[in-house]
């Protein structure tokens, strides 16, 4: 970028490109504050357009010596020239400068005053397009430094979680070894329960972290397969085991409708995020309370609904709830959350062609719903040729 003083210098230049010095001398007391140089050949122009860059230059046709049609190509692939407006002045050679790229076209018989017209309205166009180059210089700053903040943050967030995962794991086997251990005492136990309950709640905080930032940069790949009724009940029963011990503490019932029509899905992403969504069902549901998971079909698509009847979500948090760093004021263990496990699911089933939405009564409790479209017409076929 130029400087500000090249700027204003380049913004107050006029070349006036003639053998006759008159023409410069005639134009500028017309242009009041504006200083107008006069070239008397090619070869100059090229020196000084480098050196002082005009905001309008006039190339009267009548020049001898090297032709300002060959010379001016070369001043267009000039960067510190893109601004300058080329004024072609005379009778004769107008349509070679203006094939060469002349901006525009006037005759050497034209009022003086007329001239100096013409160069206010080409002074005033150049002083918008350097107004215009000056906001895009700034946009592209605030752009490449958006993309850096952004560059630190995803590998932040990958050293974090990737840092985290092994250790956090490791504890979570400790834990299970203790807790399974009859030499423990049952009031140590539940302690060392409540222990793993939470430590997997904290690999969940991290692996959610990771997966949200990689589907917001589209660095997720869904490796999709095709989903039937049993395959449903199947992921369930593994995302039950992910949430933890604490679904023992609520009655889960699981419905699964028979003989769905095929869906598309990716099914370890599938168990994440009914993983997610039955965490935050437990994390908002008292012990002793009813969670219900439900897979039906609604026309062409799948419905899955996760449905609980816990404290429910005030109706202030229900429009944020699906964002990032966002979680409902209202829960029964004061847990702090992210908010990126339902800010995961609503990304990972908008990756799948589908839509999530929840709704909550206070005090009757939450019913979560996604859904999965259909297989595609080729998948379809796949599956009839499989079947036949």
């Amino acid at each position: 970028m130029p400087s500000a003083d090249a700027q204003v210098v380049h913004s107050q230049v006029v070349f006036v490109v003639s053998h006759d010095a008159s023409h410069a001398a005639r134009l500028a007391p017309m242009l009041g504050r504006v200083e107008v140089v006069p070239i008397p050949d090619a070869e100059t122009l090229l020196r000084e357009a480098h050196v002082r860059p005009p905001a309008v230059a006039l190339l009267y046709t009548n020049l001898p010596g090297v032709p300002l049609s060959e010379v001016l190509p070369l001043l267009r692939q000039r960067a510190e020239l893109a601004g300058t407006h080329w004024l072609a002045v005379g009778t004769h050679g107008l349509g070679a400068l203006l094939a060469a790229g002349a901006d525009a076209l006037i005759s050497d018989t034209t009022a003086p005053d007329a001239l100096a017209l013409q160069v206010r309205t080409l002074l005033a166009r150049a002083a918008r397009h350097r107004e215009l180059e000056g906001r895009v210089g700034a946009l592209q700053r605030r752009l490449e430094t958006w993309e850096h903040e952004e560059r630190v943050r995803d590998q932040l967030v990958h050293m974090l979680v990737h840092d985290l995962k092994n250790p956090i794991a490791a504890v979570m086997g400790l834990l299970e070894v203790a807790e399974g251990d009859d030499r423990v005492p049952d009031d140590t136990r539940e302690l060392v329960k409540i222990a793993r309950d939470e430590t997997q709640h904290l690999l969940h905080l991290a692996v959610n972290m990771l997966d949200v930032r990689k589907i917001q940069a589209g660095k997720m790949h869904l490796r999709p397969e095709l989903m039937f009724s049993p395959m449903f009940e199947e992921v369930i029963e593994q995302a039950r085991g992910d949430v933890g011990t604490g679904l023992r503490d609520r009655v889960v019932r699981v419905e699964v409708a028979p003989n769905l029509s095929p869906a598309r899905a990716d099914p370890e992403i599938l168990r994440r995020v009914l993983a997610n969504l039955l965490s935050n069902a437990m994390k908002h549901t008292a012990t002793g309370g009813h969670i219900e998971i439900k897979v039906r079909q609604d026309g062409d698509d799948t419905l899955i609904i996760v449905r609980d009847d816990g404290e429910g979500i005030p109706a202030d948090d229900i429009p944020n709830l699906f964002a990032a760093f966002e979680q409902s004021r209202l829960t029964l263990h004061g847990r702090f959350d992210t908010g990126m496990g339902l800010a995961f699911c609503k990304l990972a089933v908008e990756e799948h062609g589908g839509q999530i939405w929840v709704e909550s009564v206070r005090g009757q409790g939450s019913t979560f719903t996604f859904t999965l479209p259909p297989a595609q017409d080729a998948e379809d076929d796949d599956f009839v040729e499989l079947l036949s």
